[in-house]
């Protein structure tokens, strides 16, 4: 992704030309997603007072590649353009604008379920650093806006218990500024439910800034009653049993400049 300036005339030009092509995965997201990231960050970028309206892209011509991963053709699908590439088209117009590191660039989907209960929530991780400030530890950043259950509420109306929701300490990047730390969530079932995560930066880490260090990737893995241990990949469905334990630990966001 390029963005060149035209000070006299006050535009820009965003140009995702260069993108992956659309995929057989569900990782493809429509043109109004990749719009939607552009005027977050935008948005953000503006130090006044602004109606948060299609007005502010006005200025702002967007060149997407008709059949690339932002712009996919019928039928290609799409759900985890909203969830999941939202992240990534934002902390790419972040990282190009010297803005902020990477955040963890996951909503960390995670569902689970049988024929008499059904339960979707998405996890916080790290945020970015930027020239002047750290990244937040344990949020929700950027596309994510939902708050996760209470323990309380989730342990009474589903079999299951909340054995650990705690910081990853040392997950973000190292650096000047220091990327903040992601989160490690263990759910033990007590009855047989198939389990789903919907993620990314399970491979490739959150990008640090100007010399600045990228934070851990994340990591799935189920824990069996009997001792195994399961490694789970970004995008899978597990069968869990009674004592079973599903492990999320999510990324943390880049560090910025050299420490």
């Amino acid at each position: 992704m390029t963005i060149t300036l035209d000070r006299q005339a006050r535009r820009a030009r965003i140009d995702f030309t260069g993108s992956s092509p659309q995929q057989p995965t569900n990782f493809n997201a429509p043109p109004s997603i990749c719009r939607a990231a552009v005027l977050y960050v935008m948005r953000t970028l503006v130090n006044e007072a602004i109606p948060m309206n299609d007005g502010c892209l006005e200025p702002i011509d967007i060149v997407i590649p008709e059949g690339s991963l932002l712009s996919p053709t019928y039928p290609s699908a799409v759900v985890a353009g909203n969830v999941e590439t939202s992240q990534v088209i934002t902390d790419a117009l972040y990282g190009a604008t010297n803005t902020m590191a990477a955040a963890q660039g996951t909503m960390n989907n995670f569902t689970f379920g049988n024929a008499r209960h059904q339960y979707y929530e998405t996890i916080c991780g790290g945020c970015g650093a930027g020239p002047d400030f750290d990244g937040a530890s344990a949020v929700h950043s950027h596309m994510t806006n939902s708050r996760i259950t209470d323990p309380e509420v989730l342990e009474w109306r589903f079999p299951v218990l909340l054995e650990t929701f705690e910081v990853r300490q040392g997950s973000g990047g190292a650096g000047r500024q220091a990327g903040g730390d992601g989160v490690r969530r263990r759910i033990r079932f007590r009855e047989p439910m198939t389990a789903t995560i919907l993620s990314n930066r399970r491979r490739v880490p959150p990008f640090g800034l100007d010399g600045g260090q990228p934070g851990e990737a994340g990591r799935n893995s189920v824990r069996r009653a009997d001792g195994a241990v399961q490694a789970v990949g970004s995008t899978e469905s597990v069968q869990m049993d009674a004592g079973d334990v599903f492990v999320i630990e999510t990324p943390g966001g880049g560090g910025f400049g050299a420490a």
